[in-house]
Formats: structure tokens, C-alpha cells, sequence
């Protein structure tokens, strides 16, 4: 849902050279059982609460009572407000009707208004209602018995504000030209009641101190204004979000300003249809989700492993992302930053009954946040309803309404009598043995477990099992599946501490899954691979089974190419969906023959060369298998293989031979004819040499060196007189070199 200006307004990565993995939770590695830790308050807010609050140290505790009072059937509650007798009146759009509930939660209609918003109200000294409507509004005053006159209408488009001044003249916040008007008696006009005119375009949100000045929150430009009865404007606080949604004033003269971002806001067209802009916090526990190790694999064929990382811990403080956030003005003049966040809107503040605190209401699952002014933060309640756009308090009650559907609801001090919890789904990535469940925790508590092998818990998915009420420990009885979902069921015992639950954890196995080798890639003949030096990995680490990454980085790197005559090298690709480690085997086959031979077992590096002269001359194929053994219990491990297409493996040198006597002109010409000759592969280039001079490419006689057999005549020219050597190599296609002289004299 939007919030109420901007409706009315409107798991692979590949690395080539090194491979880091980060410092992480502890991780279960991967073959080996894998424990789901729920713990931190982050991933508690993603699952679903219902009678159960989760406090900023990621306990679940049963929350307040918070049952609804009157249902508006209207979209939106965009105002509230509450007189002395205890009724609480309702503002709603898009038709514009004004309800009042009175004390015993009966409510009614009290004004339909002809505009399509009402968004703004409050209660005058006689008992009366101050209605503020948009776009093209007017404020009216409607009598207890629903009468209603218009007491001011000013030229502006929107009345976003309304407050009552010490004095009982009502202040009027108005856009789009951010004047701000004092009203003394109805059908004053504008240009006499204009109280200050500020430099913004709206005044959203209005509230009158102690002293009797006002405070107004503005747009664009984020200013929380203190305005003195004769007008004079002085800026508190200018905040980097545009706009001034809410304000609350606390009893020690605090203020509470809730901003809100452009992203939050949107573009301004009032009478535009209501969307919703809520957004689930999706950050990772930094008390610890578990998971084994990712393996990947770059195009060098490099194998990498990931593991699952906590996501930074965001301060506060952090604005540049921010999308609502609540801020607090001492009266000493300080600012301090009690809540913010990137994806939540938050739509309206209320300073708590008790002090210290403020509660916020959000978009996000239509929860409810108490922060306390050092900004520790507690899900109280989820109402259920998309948002909670508007709190008011009456006297020690809490009251919050909400939008989509506009409903009415009440706070009570004791907690319900029961409460349950759905912790967010987990992914397995595969078919999973559970294991046990276990927990801290304290009073009448127990958890229940289901499973399924689709992404969103329905009519698939296995019935909730029985109840598990041992906190140290039960065996998981729901079937194997992919995903699991556990559920936390609080009662009151009536006794003080109540009940509690804190640290879940469920073990479980993945289905093991072969590895695959996905490429194998053959280098030229001549290019060697040697293993680079390593960083040296305590032999410890690995042994008490604990990943390497967790005490530091892991650097991987990439093995040397070297130029090193006949040798046959090959690199491959290899993953595992389980994240196992991995280790090779590498075998070799004559083609035209069946049986592979062991070249090398136990490899841990995704390369390997050999020399091409220790298999001799011939066409073969080469086979990977790569096996999860190193992680896998005895009898569990799975392997996967691939085989290479046939490699040319030449070894032995082309021969040159002088053919014929060289002949001699009387110009100084020499003509001489060589043969080359190989015997396993094609003649690829010659070059000649005259008396130890450079070397020059030649072409044989017909015109290119594509076959085993190449001839070559050569017609050169020598100078002086006397004994010349005149040289000639030739290469094949492995870069075999072989070689002939001729002496001629002049």
C-alpha cells in the first residue's frame, strides 16, 4: 500500500584467477549433515507472527492483545483522531466518509463528505470535529449529531494537516503551496488567516508542543519547523529523506518525526488508486544460517567453493538507501536516528503511553514496531492488514488503523493467551533426511514441523506434525522433502516471565548427488601445467571440520603454463551439487582399444599433463571421474565422469633428407631438394638457414605443408667463393623438430 501522501498523490559466481570465500557463520561442510539456526530477529521477520512478538534480541514472546473494534469496509484510513469521551473518529478514502466508534466499540457513519479523501482530523475545544478533505478540499465542522458546515476553504489544493492551538484557533497545513494558516472563527478568509508561508510545497503533518507552538513536517524538503503563535518559523531539524510524514510528541518534550524517502513517496496525484508498496525484510541471520558449501567452476576450470555468508549488519544510521526512518528531536535541539529501514514504508508514529518508546507503524505485513528511544526495536504485533496508517492515543489506550482494509483495532495491556509463529521456508536444495529439533526456551511452549517439495507451503505439503515439547531435542517425524517449515505455538501460563522461544535449530541430510565433470579441455601439445604455490592451510582446520574460509581467506590459485616439448595437458570442469570437495582420477585409452588405464588417482587440482613420449605415438582418449569421497561416509560416495574427444599424441620427430646433389650456377645460384617426412602426423612448416644465418620460412613445392609428406626446392643465392652450409627444419603438428644440412662449394 502506498503510503497515505503517495495515494492520495498517486545461489553460481564464477571467478578466473582467484577464488575468495568469506569469512562466514559456521557452516556444516558439505557430504555431512547441515544445521538450520534461527536465531537472529533478522530471519525471525521473515516468517509470519500471529499473537507472537519478536524482540530485538530475537526472542519469541506471546504479544499484546490486539483484537479489531469496527471495520470502516472502506480501502483506506487515511486520519484519525479521539475526543475527552473516549470515541475515536475515522478518516477514510476514496469515498470520503467520516465513522466514529465510540468507547464501547460500536461505530457508525457520522459525515459523508463530497471530496474523495478525508486527510486530516481532529477535535476542537467544544467537542466538535475538524475534517480536512482532498484534493480541492475544504475543512469542515461537523456537530455530535453529524451536521456539517464548511468552517474554512482556502485556495489550496490539498489540506494534509490539521492541529488545535493552545488558544482553540485550528491550525491548517495545505499544499501545493506549503502555507501554513491559523483560523480563528469559521468563514475567515485565507489572506487573513495565513499564519506563515514557507519555502515548501507541502505541509504534511502537524502537532502543537507544550509551549503552544506548532511543529510541521514538510516536503520536499524534510524540515521539521517549529512555528510560534505569531508565526515565526525556526527549522529543528533538516532531514536527508523529503518528506515530514508523522509527528508525535513525547511527554519530555520529545518529538518524533517519521521521513520518508522518494522511493517511499512516489509521484503526487491524489485521487490515483492505492498500490502496495510493502517489502519483506530478506536479510540473512547473523546468528547463524547454516548451510554447506556451493562448488562452482570457471571456464579455466578452476573449482571454487562459496559459502553462505551473513549479510552485513546495516546501521541505523545509514540513510543513502533508506526508505522511511524515525527520527528523534531532543529538546536540547539533538537529533538521533531511533529506526530506518531500505524496504520498509512506515506510515505512522505514537509516542507509548509508558514513555521511552515510540511505535511505528509499517506496510511491512501491516506490523507494528515499539522502538525505545536508545533504538532498540520489537515486533509487537502483525495485524494481518496490508498497513497500519494511522496510531492514536487515548489516554492509556493504543488504538491503530489500518488500510486495505480500513480497520480499527485496540491494544491491551496483557498478552494473549496464545500465539503461534512460521519461521520462513527452508530450501534443502534436495530430497533431506531430518534429523532433531531443539531450542531454548521457557514456559508452555512447542514447535510442530511440516515438509513439501514445493516452494510455498498448500495442500502438497504434509500436515503439521505432533507436537515437539522437549526444548533439548525430538526426532523431526514429518516425511523427507526438499523444503521444511517449522511452527512455535506460545500459551500463557498465567505466571510472570511468560512464555519464551529463542535459538531454533533443525538438523537435516541432504540427498547426496553425484558430481558432474561438465568440460574437459585439451591444450596444445607442448603446453605444460604446473601446480602454482599455495597458501599452506592448517591441516587442523580441515580435520576438526571446519571450513578453511572461516579463519581466513582462501586463496586459490591458478596453475603456470609452460612450454615443455610433446607434453599433453588438460584441463576440466567439475561441480557438486552438494557442495562436496571433490578429488580426480584420470585414465587414458588407445583408441580402437576398450579398457581405460590409471594415469593418476586421488588429484585434487582440476589439471593434469603428461608426457606424450611415455604413451608413444597414436590416437587416445582421456577420461576424468571425479568423486565426493573426501566428504562422504564410507559406501556413500558418488562419482561422475566424462571422456575426452581422441588427442593426437606425435612424439616422434619429421626426418629431412637432402634428395639429390645440390647444383651450383655460375651466378652464384644454388639449387638444392629436401624431403620431410613424418610418420604420425602432418608436415606443418619448414625454415632454412644459410651458413648459420637467420632463419626463413619456405613453402614447399606445392604451395602448403598440409600432408605427412612435403618436398621442397630451394634456389638460393650464396656469396663468395669457397665451402657453404645450407640448412633446413621442419616441424609437425606437436612441434616435433627435425633437421638436414648440405655443404656446397663455389
Amino acid at each position: 500500500m502506498a503510503n497515505r501522501t503517495s495515494t492520495l498523490r498517486t545461489l553460481q559466481s564464477t571467478l578466473l584467477v582467484f577464488t575468495f570465500a568469506l569469512l562466514a557463520v559456521p557452516v556444516a561442510r558439505g557430504g555431512g549433515p547441515v544445521v538450520w539456526e534461527t536465531g537472529s530477529r533478522a530471519e525471525l521477520l521473515n516468517g509470519e507472527s500471529h499473537g507472537v512478538s519478536v524482540t530485538d534480541a530475537g526472542a519469541l514472546m506471546l504479544a499484546p492483545q490486539f483484537t479489531k473494534v469496527f471495520d470502516t469496509e472502506q480501502a483506506y484510513v487515511w486520519s484519525s483522531a479521539a475526543d475527552a469521551a473516549g470515541n475515536v473518529y475515522l478518516g477514510t478514502g476514496h469515498d470520503g466518509k467520516i465513522f466514529r466508534v465510540g468507547a464501547d466499540g460500536k461505530g457508525s457513519l457520522l459525515y459523508d463528505a463530497a471530496e474523495l479523501d478525508v486527510t486530516a482530523l481532529v477535535v476542537g475545544r467544544d467537542g466538535a470535529l475538524y475534517a480536512g478533505t482532498s484534493p480541492d478540499g475544504k475543512v469542515y465542522r461537523i456537530t455530535p449529531d453529524g451536521k456539517a458546515d464548511v468552517y474554512f476553504d482556502p485556495p489550496d489544493k490539498y489540506i494534509w494537516s490539521l492541529a488545535l492551538m493552545s488558544d482553540g484557533s485550528l491550525a491548517v497545513g495545505t499544499g501545493d503551496k506549503g502555507k501554513l494558516y491559523r483560523v480563528r472563527a469559521a468563514g475567515a478568509k485565507p489572506d487573513d488567516s495565513l499564519l506563515v508561508d514557507t519555502n515548501e510545497t507541502h505541509i504534511i503533518s502537524l502537532a502543537v508542543d507544550t509551549q503552544g507552538n506548532l511543529i510541521a513536517g514538510t516536503d520536499p524538503g524534510g524540515l521539521v519547523l517549529r512555528v510560534s503563535p505569531e508565526g515565526k518559523a525556526f527549522a529543528l531539524y533538516d532531514s536527508p529523506l523529503r518528506e515530514i510524514h508523522s509527528l508525535a510528541l513525547a511527554a519530555d518534550g520529545s518529538i518524533y518525526a517519521l521521513a520518508l524517502s522518494d522511493a517511499a513517496t512516489g509521484p503526487r496525484q491524489p485521487s490515483t488508486a492505492a498500490t502496495s508498496s510493502s517489502s519483506n525484510v530478506t536479510t540473512t541471520s547473523a546468528g547463524g544460517t547454516v548451510t554447506g558449501t556451493v562448488t562452482t567452476v570457471d571456464e579455466s576450470g578452476a573449482q571454487t567453493a562459496s559459502v553462505s555468508t551473513p549479510q552485513q549488519v546495516r546501521s541505523r544510521n545509514e540513510l543513502q538507501n533508506a526508505r522511511s526512518a524515525v527520527f528523534r528531536v531532543t529538546p536540547d535541539g539533538g537529533a538521533d536516528v531511533l529506526w530506518s529501514s531500505p524496504t520498509v514504508t512506515a506510515f505512522s508514529v505514537a509516542a507509548a503511553p509508558q514513555g521511552g518508546s515510540v511505535l511505528i507503524g509499517t506496510s511491512d505485513k501491516g506490523r507494528i514496531y515499539s522502538v525505545t528511544d536508545d533504538g532498540r526495536d520489537t515486533l509487537l504485533v502483525q495485524s494481518g492488514e496490508d498497513q497500519v496508517s494511522s496510531l492514536v492515543v487515548v489516554g492509556r489506550q493504543m488504538f491503530a488503523a489500518s488500510s486495505n482494509q480500513g480497520k480499527l483495532f485496540r491494544f491491551a495491556a496483557d498478552p494473549v493467551n496464545e500465539g503461534t509463529y512460521e519461521s520462513p521456508v527452508r530450501d534443502a536444495k534436495f530430497v533431506a533426511s531430518w534429523g532433531r529439533i531443539w531450542w531454548r526456551g521457557r514456559g508452555q511452549v512447542e514447535l510442530q514441523t511440516r515438509t513439501g517439495n514445493t516452494e510455498k507451503p498448500g495442500a502438497t505439503w504434509s500436515e503439521w506434525s505432533a507436537p515437539y515439547r522437549d526444548p533439548a531435542g525430538a526426532q523431526i517425524a514429518s516425511p523427507r522433502a526438499r523444503f521444511v517449515q517449522w511452527r512455535a505455538v506460545l500459551r500463557s501460563t498465567g505466571q510472570s516471565g511468560g512464555a519464551r522461544v529463542e535459538d531454533v535449530s533443525l538438523a537435516y541430510l541432504p540427498r547426496n548427488v553425484a558430481p558432474e565433470v561438465t568440460q574437459i579441455q585439451v591444450l596444445p601439445v607442448g603446453v605444460a601445467l604446473q601446480p602454482a604455490v599455495q597458501i599452506p592451510i592448517d591441516p587442523n582446520i580441515e580435520a576438526s571440520g571446519l571450513d578453511p574460509a572461516l579463519v581466513g581467506a582462501v586463496v586459490q590459485i591458478p596453475p603456470r603454463r609452460l612450454f615443455q616439448r610433446g607434453a599433453v595437458s588438460f584441463q576440466w570442469q567439475a561441480e557438486d551439487r552438494n557442495g562436496d570437495q571433490l578429488e580426480y582420477s584420470v585414465y587414458y585409452r588407445p583408441v580402437g582399444e576398450s579398457t581405460f588405464h590409471l594415469l593418476k588417482e586421488k588429484l585434487r587440482e582440476n589439471f593434469f599433463s603428461i608426457d606424450g613420449a611415455t604413451l608413444g605415438d597414436g590416437r587416445y582418449v582421456f577420461k576424468v571421474v571425479a568423486s565426493d569421497a573426501p566428504e562422504n561416509s564410507l559406501g556413500q560416495a558418488l562419482t561422475g565422469e566424462r571422456v575426452s574427444e581422441p588427442v593426437d599424441v606425435d612424439s616422434t620427430p619429421p626426418v629431412v633428407r637432402a634428395a639429390g646433389e645440390p647444383q651450383v650456377t655460375a651466378d652464384g645460384h644454388v639449387r638444392v631438394r629436401f624431403t620431410v617426412e613424418d610418420a604420425s602426423g602432418m608436415v606443418r612448416r619448414a625454415d632454412v638457414s644459410v651458413d648459420s644465418g637467420e632463419w626463413r620460412a619456405i613453402f614447399p613445392e606445392d604451395g602448403i605443408a598440409d600432408s605427412p609428406r612435403e618436398s621442397y626446392a630451394l634456389d638460393l643465392v650464396v656469396a663468395g667463393a669457397g665451402e657453404h652450409t645450407i640448412s633446413l627444419r621442419a616441424f609437425d603438428g606437436s612441434g616435433n623438430v627435425g633437421s638436414a644440412r648440405v655443404v656446397v662449394r663455389r
